[in-house]
């Protein structure tokens, strides 16, 4: 079997970075032919390093990644693609930290081609960054996230019986994956949340889309109809991941001071 090489190129989006010993960066980075790595940016804290600007975070770059023996080491860095709407906005900014915060904790750090979530990724920021609503972008992004990591929300029948639903308020189950039927709310011990008809059609129809933003890109949704969809759907990931991701609080905290007089 032959060896893997010593050093390979790829194109690259960082998730997060932290600093490392004196003068480095850890970076997060997903990939999309080796999935989700770790490799260290020597000298990127640095003004003048020849790495510094071109591993920002939130952005694209082409690398040249030597592999180490514990961690990988970036070698070469050129920028492609900074997103530059998130530097100019600290919501759009927000937002970017949540869709890159979420991408991380549904993917494990192994050497697997994820071209689909790579393609995502790129996409949402892209439109996270120039978009007209980021939230709907990162509406859309969940909930294809949601399909490609295997736990596709069931939406258009109800999860205990796969009877048809009809056209009135449902329930959402956490636990079930899923809409439950008025009828068979009562077979179900725990807890559930109302569904409004309203919130179920706006679900459905980003659902529908199948990855196909410019289906959705001219939705206009209300300060309510945003929360309600949200409100499914924040929680049901929290519930996958057994916690609350801080990036949605600091998105809360930039909302109450923009409402606040």
């Amino acid at each position: 079997m032959p060896k893997a090489p010593r050093q390979f190129r790829t194109q690259a989006i960082i998730l997060s970075r932290r600093d490392f010993g004196e003068s480095d960066r850890l970076l997060t980075l997903f990939t999309p032919e080796r999935g989700k790595i770790r490799a260290i940016a020597k000298g990127a804290r640095k003004p003048q390093a020849k790495l510094s600007g071109h591993v920002e975070l939130f952005a694209r770059s082409d690398l040249m990644i030597h592999r180490g023996r514990n961690l990988d080491i970036i070698s070469q860095a050129e920028l492609i693609e900074p997103y530059l709407g998130l530097r100019e906005d600290l919501r759009r900014s927000a937002y970017a930290n949540y869709v890159a915060e979420l991408l991380d904790r549904f993917t494990a750090d192994e050497d697997v081609s994820q071209r689909e979530l790579f393609d995502l990724l790129d996409g949402t920021l892209s439109r996270v960054a120039d978009a007209a609503d980021p939230r709907l972008a990162a509406r859309f992004y969940e909930l294809r996230l949601l399909d490609l990591a295997g736990f596709r929300p069931e939406l258009m029948a109800c999860v205990l019986t796969r009877a048809e639903l009809l056209p009135e308020a449902q329930f959402f189950s956490y636990e079930e994956g899923g809409v439950v039927s008025r009828a068979a709310a009562a077979q179900l011990g725990s807890a559930l949340l109302s569904l409004e008809i309203e919130t179920l059609k706006i679900l459905r129809h980003l659902q529908r889309s199948a990855g196909d933003y410019d289906r959705v890109a001219s939705l206009r949704l209300s300060r309510a109809q945003h929360a309600g969809v949200e409100r499914i759907l924040l929680g049901y990931i929290a519930h996958l991941l057994e916690s609350k991701l801080q990036s949605v609080d600091f998105i809360r905290r930039l909302r109450g001071a923009a409402a606040a007089p």
